[in-house]
C-alpha cells in the first residue's frame, strides 16, 4: 500500500533499545519518501536528535 499518513501510537513502547531504533529508522525512511508520520511517544530522548519538524503537546496544550 502507499499511505500518505502513518499514525503510530507508542510504536516503541515495550521494545528494547535496538528494536526501538529500528522502528524509528523505518518511520524516518517513510518520512523521507514523503509520508507524514504522526507518532505519540513518551520517549523524547529516542527521537530528539532525529526529528526535523514536530508539534509537541503536553497536558493537552500545544507547547511547540
Amino acid at each position: 500500500k502507499n499511505p500518505k499518513i502513518v499514525v503510530a501510537d507508542e510504536p516503541t513502547g515495550n521494545l528494547d533499545p535496538s528494536s526501538s531504533d529500528d522502528i524509528i529508522d523505518l518511520l524516518e525512511s517513510e518520512s523521507k519518501l514523503g509520508r507524514t508520520i504522526i507518532m505519540a511517544t513518551h520517549n523524547y530522548p529516542l527521537i530528539e536528535d532525529r526529528i526535523q519538524n514536530f508539534i509537541e503537546l503536553n497536558n493537552g496544550q500545544l507547547v511547540s
